[in-house]
């Protein structure tokens, strides 16, 4: 009985580690690396998008880009860079993925938005780059950062300016959260690309992917309840506090869901889910052979089309911007 109480203990001692570990890795922000971003981009996943992605950031130093701050709900204060069209129809708010930037995840669409005719705002989501805050909370509260990012532009740029919300993995997660909420007028349709449901389906997928294989998989249901717990209480926010499946099915803005078909980090069956529950005018655009976030690359010519019909679609001509 003793062995047995034993491990019993033991067990649980792993999945407090576990659990606790799962918040410290995920949700803690990270010093970022004293690199440039061609020496990044040389060490990490991207190294074979290096040209393309160093062609958009030098295409957006050479734009006349303006440094714009928020103060989100909770007091942080929150970073994007506005980048001007001469005679803008509209802008295009973009927010990046999970430790990810505006250069890995939009570097190479931004000449694509501007040359339509959009402003850019390309915000740095919190605890990211230029924004403050310690943790990620996977959309939770992000959500609310666009919240003030659009009250912040229709201040800027007026109330009757059209407004889209883009987002790529967890930015896509992000907006898709916010779906619902009542924003100024001038919002007129989301565009979110391969965004996961929730923090804690998300979880539970990498867990069953990347946990090794020594940890019984019976262990995941009890590590996300702790991570759960953990993240309450450290990072304060709850891995089921929102989803996407459940903002969508009260969208107040028509959406454009694009995922590729060989994505095995976010699997495109959480986008179908959204598309699914969404009760506004939506549309699903599923790419083959694209991985993680990699449509734009993998099908651009499709995927632009997309993109620009819905844009054009959802802009109010009847009016003057």
């Amino acid at each position: 009985m003793t062995a047995l109480w034993l491990i019993l203990g033991l067990l649980a001692l792993v999945v407090v580690l576990l659990g606790s570990a799962a918040v410290s890795v995920a949700s803690l922000r990270r010093a970022q690396p004293d690199m440039t971003v061609q020496e990044n981009l040389e060490h990490s996943h991207y190294a074979e998008l290096k040209d393309d992605i160093l062609q958009g950031v030098s295409w957006l130093r050479d734009q006349p880009v303006r440094q714009l701050y928020v103060e989100s709900y909770d007091g942080l204060r929150l970073h994007a860079q506005f980048v001007p069209h001469e005679n803008a129809k509209g802008t295009v708010l973009l927010f990046h993925g999970y430790r990810s930037s505006w250069t890995i995840d939009f570097s190479i669409s931004l000449p694509f938005y501007h040359a339509l005719g959009y402003n850019l705002l390309v915000a740095d989501q919190r605890a990211h780059g230029g924004s403050e805050g310690r943790f990620i909370t996977f959309g939770v509260r992000e959500r609310y950062d666009v919240l003030s990012w659009v009250t912040y532009l229709s201040q800027m740029l007026g109330e009757r300016h059209p407004m889209y919300l883009a987002g790529l993995s967890m930015g896509a997660t992000t907006v898709l959260m916010a779906s619902c909420f009542d924003f100024p007028g001038n919002v007129r349709g989301i565009l979110a690309d391969c965004g996961f449901t929730e923090p804690y389906a998300i979880m539970k997928h990498v867990l069953r992917r990347w946990m090794p294989g020594w940890i019984p998989r019976w262990m995941i249901g009890p590590v996300l309840t702790v991570t759960g717990l953990a993240a309450r209480l450290i990072a304060g926010f709850g891995l089921r506090e929102a989803n996407t499946v459940d903002a969508v099915a009260h969208a107040n803005y028509p959406i454009l869901f694009v995922h590729g078909k060989a994505d095995t980090f976010v699997p495109c069956e959480m986008s179908q889910q959204a598309y699914d529950a969404c009760t506004n005018e939506k549309e699903l655009i599923l790419v083959e052979n694209a991985e993680h976030g990699c449509s734009y690359l993998v099908d651009r010519p499709r995927v632009q089309t997309a993109l620009e019909h819905f844009l054009e679609s959802h802009f109010p001509k009847e009016e003057t911007v």
